[in-house]
């Protein structure tokens, strides 16, 4: 399968350091508030490079995802809008309405990130009790709930998290949007292998991100299905190797050293299994941050979430790319810092040398403006 990239948009708000300082001023510039024409910016230029779509992200510090999408769709031309979806948050038959909405306003540009959610204090902000693996379960009831929605017809269903009665989605778009799920839990490969379309991970060394690959197909063909995987990495791509690992440096040295054994204390605490493999790539050291070469994992000193960077030139990048491409993962979430700037280095970049190799389709015309 031809790779796929799909850029972050930053709901929470952007700038040129991973994390701010405790104390002292901001640098001028350093925050950019998601305003509309902001992320309209961000959309455009993911747009015109070709990207297939554009991560959405849900959580108490983002805008809503469904709000911004359904606005910056109409200011797009083919870029899918990957919506993060928690279950337990909504119904699985209203999401579905929902999600079959989205499709026919947009001409069928929605995709699905389905997460359960790996922080428990923000899931208890929202009223969510529920713990890890009762998380997965409902997860798996709500996209059973959701793909029987899809198919048009009435259908009654009694689970532990869901109760349905005559359960009916009276307008389904002909296209269903692709569900992916990621997770580095056994629950999480189950709940994928059972009903997801791409399984993804954060980004790991290439050894590491192929035993999850393995496991995951294992769990789906005991299903008697196929999977098509995906990575969520950041990236820093510039002309020289030297100039992005200076990048690179400066954003570490931008760390408060509190905020950092802050964050790690947090991470060994964490119900996330992605999120403990994360801090274990450093254990909160800035000594040995090159996991694997071009792999860099500086952001998981102080971040949440994904804690790796692809790092390198335009070439580094590219070829580290093609490595991955090669276990078999055909969808590629990228963020960097900010977003607009790095969108256009990485598509002036990367993207002319990974088609070059055969590894993307060219851009639509249109998209090209």
């Amino acid at each position: 399968m031809p790779l796929e990239l799909h850029w972050f948009l930053p709901l929470h708000g952007d700038g040129r350091e991973v994390a701010k300082r405790a104390e002292g001023p901001a640098s001028p510039g350093a925050r950019r508030e998601p305003d509309i024409d902001y992320l309209t910016q961000v959309a455009l230029a993911v747009d015109r490079f070709g990207f297939t779509g554009m991560l959405t992200p849900f959580g108490m510090f983002c805008e809503d995802p469904w709000v911004v999408a359904s606005t910056l769709v109409a200011r797009t031309q083919r870029v899918k809008f990957m919506i993060a979806l928690r279950p337990g948050f909504v119904s699985p038959v209203l999401a579905a309405q929902t999600a079959a909405t989205f499709q026919r306003v947009s001409g069928s540009r929605l995709q699905l990130n389905v997460v359960t959610g790996g922080d428990a204090d923000e899931q208890r902000r929202y009223g969510d009790w529920l713990e890890h693996d009762q998380r997965y379960e409902r997860a798996e009831e709500f996209l059973e709930v959701f793909l029987r929605a899809w198919t048009g017809e009435r259908f009654d269903f009694d689970g532990a998290h869901y109760r349905i009665s005559g359960g009916l989605l009276a307008r389904p778009h002909p296209i269903r949007p692709q569900i992916f799920l990621g997770g580095s839990s056994t629950p999480a490969r189950q709940v994928a292998a059972r009903h997801a379309d791409v399984y993804l991970t954060w980004g790991e060394p290439p050894q590491a991100m192929a035993e999850l690959i393995g496991q995951a197909r294992e769990a789906a063909a005991a299903q008697g299905r196929e999977l098509t995987f995906g990575t969520r990495f950041h990236v820093i791509s510039r002309d020289t190797a030297e100039e992005a690992w200076q990048v690179a440096r400066q954003l570490v040295e931008g760390m408060d050293p509190a905020r950092i054994s802050q964050a790690q204390k947090r991470f060994r605490a964490t119900e996330s299994e992605g999120q403990r493999r994360m801090a274990a790539l450093h254990g909160g050291s800035t000594d040995a941050l090159e996991v694997y070469p071009n792999v860099w994992a500086g952001y998981g000193l102080v971040r949440p979430g994904v804690g790796t960077a692809l790092v390198g030139s335009h070439e580094d990048v590219a070829e580290r790319i093609e490595e991955y491409h090669t276990l078999g993962l055909d969808h590629l979430i990228l963020s960097a810092q900010p977003h607009l700037e790095e969108a256009y280095s990485f598509g002036e970049g990367v993207m002319p040398l990974l088609r070059k190799r055969g590894l993307l389709t060219e851009p639509a015309a249109a998209a090209l403006g």
